[in-house]
């Protein structure tokens, strides 16, 4: 059984939180998942994926914080 991708923005460099979301959730076939982990709430990554793919982002809050949030974001139209 293979393992839940993770993107942790924590650790994005140079790179914002969004581009590591958006190239992460392209790179899904339907039904795809991965793990996102934050140092602050990605609630506003969620309203912005979710808007430019309607009916594609599924989302499930894991964590949320203080100090780490995580979110399970799946592709869930195609």
């Amino acid at each position: 059984m293979s393992q839940e991708p993770v993107v942790d923005t924590r650790d994005a460099g140079g790179e914002s939180c969004a581009a590591l979301a958006n190239r992460a959730f392209d790179a899904l076939r339907p039904g795809g998942r991965f793990l996102l982990v934050a140092d602050h709430d990605p609630t506003p990554l969620r309203y912005m994926l979710q808007a430019e793919r309607p009916c594609q982002v599924g989302w499930e809050a894991v964590e949320q914080g203080p100090d780490r949030w995580r979110a399970r974001v799946t592709r869930v139209g195609s």
